[in-house]
């Protein structure tokens, strides 16, 4: 089973399936997030769904171009975890299982493409006050308490 975070599920309601990877990149005690302006400001770890036929690590390196604009090494999966939330952008309620790595920046290759998106470097004690998914913090926690 895979731990649930954040909002509780609607009995009735219909979920959609969405399954994403996410990338913990740390260097030393920094954490490099994303920060996206809509549908509401909010700090995130890099990543996003993956397209079909696409493997996990293949979106993971396109979902970090996108977001971050840098270029990164999978060191290896730290696990996974699921939320059930609405999806503005895509005008549907889903449930989002997310496949989270811990990665090293490899090279920045330019802004972000992804519009809306920033890729801000923080300290990691920082960064847990600021992420706005309970599942990205209690995977960033476990890394940094090792």
């Amino acid at each position: 089973m895979i731990r649930r975070y954040g909002e509780t599920v609607e009995p009735g309601r219909r979920y959609v399936d969405r399954v994403g990877a996410y990338a913990v990149i740390r260097e030393g005690d920094d954490v490099l997030v994303t920060e996206q302006d809509a549908p509401r400001r909010e700090f995130q770890l890099p990543g996003g769904g993956i397209d079909p036929g696409e493997g996990a690590v293949r979106a993971l390196h396109r979902e970090c171009l996108e977001e971050i604009g840098w270029r990164i090494a999978v060191v290896r999966r730290l696990g996974a975890f699921q939320r059930f939330t609405f999806m503005p952008d895509y005008e549907i309620w889903a449930r989002k299982v997310c496949h989270v790595y811990l990665a090293r920046p490899v090279r920045r290759l330019g802004a972000p493409s992804e519009p809306g998106h920033q890729a801000i470097w923080m300290p990691i004690p920082v960064a847990l006050g600021l992420l706005a998914i309970e599942g990205d913090r209690a995977f960033l926690e476990a890394v940094w308490r090792g």
